[in-house]
């Protein structure tokens, strides 16, 4: 079916001709529009600073659309600015000028190089050349991390409007190399739902359920439980289910060179069949399963 596109500069959102199921997707981390400014501020090369960007997942996850379901895309990268955090979890030492009383400079995804403006990106390094003045990390907060959020809310309040239930899927891709804690497992895909917080633990098991009889090797909140994103939105006593998918990058694309696998068109195709079978099982399911959290 038609598909309706609403462009914006940082970000979209993808738009059935019709929304037929209650899910919302959201991909905060795909970004890939690294300007010119950014990458001056930058000490790393313009393949590095993309070492923690979620390659692809929006067009991985895509075929959701089709099925009904808005998708929201973020065009800016995650190195610039990161919505899957506090909006104000900055670090000191990277601004010249006083953060505001509110910010909150001690969090563990701070002192992990990991705020909402990142020092960091993946294996500890550093993104910047210098200091930027503060003023710069909030107008970022203000202009980008607010009108995302606000749309995000107005995704899911348009969709338990819509259908009693509104179910935010958090799309992210995790490095080729994850292991769970204690073993030699490497899974394929991760669900997370906040150890049963953001999402009820029925709506959790049916997904690793459907992912594990497509083939895949799935486990549920290790290594990743889910970010600020799921934390946030998922009100699972209220009909508001969130849950983060981590997709093992290594089924997808080569991590050196960014390039796509052969495999990726498979892999969306059968994300989408995932998906189908996912949305008919919640639709079949409104009567005997509760989704309310256990």
């Amino acid at each position: 079916m038609e598909e309706t596109v609403r462009e914006h500069d940082l970000f979209y959102v993808r738009e059935p001709d019709h929304q037929r199921i209650p899910f919302v997707f959201n991909s905060p981390h795909s970004g890939r529009l690294y300007s010119d400014a950014f990458l001056a501020q930058s000490r790393l090369d313009a393949r590095t600073i993309r070492r923690s960007e979620d390659h692809y997942v929006d067009e991985l996850f895509g075929r959701a659309v089709g099925l009904g379901a808005p998708m929201l895309v973020a065009h800016f990268p995650r190195a610039f600015l990161d919505v899957n955090r506090e909006p104000y979890e900055l670090d000191p030492r990277m601004f010249d000028g006083a953060l505001p009383p509110h910010a909150n400079i001690g969090s563990m995804r701070v002192a992990g190089g990991l705020g909402t403006v990142p020092r960091l990106v993946a294996e500890n390094m550093e993104i910047y050349r210098t200091r930027m003045p503060v003023e710069d990390a909030l107008e970022r907060i203000e202009t980008i991390y607010k009108p995302y959020h606000a749309t995000l809310r107005r995704l899911i309040a348009r969709t338990h409007v819509l259908f009693g239930r509104a179910i935010l899927i958090d799309c992210h891709s995790m490095p080729g190399n994850v292991r769970v804690a204690g073993s030699s497992m490497r899974p394929d895909i991760i669900i997370g739902d906040r150890y049963g917080t953001s999402a009820s633990a029925d709506l959790s098991r049916m997904a690793v359920t459907l992912l594990e009889d497509l083939g895949f090797t799935v486990t549920r909140n290790k290594p990743y439980a889910g970010g600020f994103i799921t934390e946030h939105y998922g009100r699972p006593r209220r009909g508001l289910h969130a849950l983060q998918i981590e997709i093992n990058r290594g089924l997808y694309v080569d991590e050196t060179t960014l390039v796509k696998k052969p495999e990726f068109d498979w892999l969306a195709h059968i994300l989408g069949t995932f998906f189908a079978e996912f949305a008919a099982h919640v639709e079949s399911s409104t009567e005997s399963l509760p989704l309310a959290a256990e």
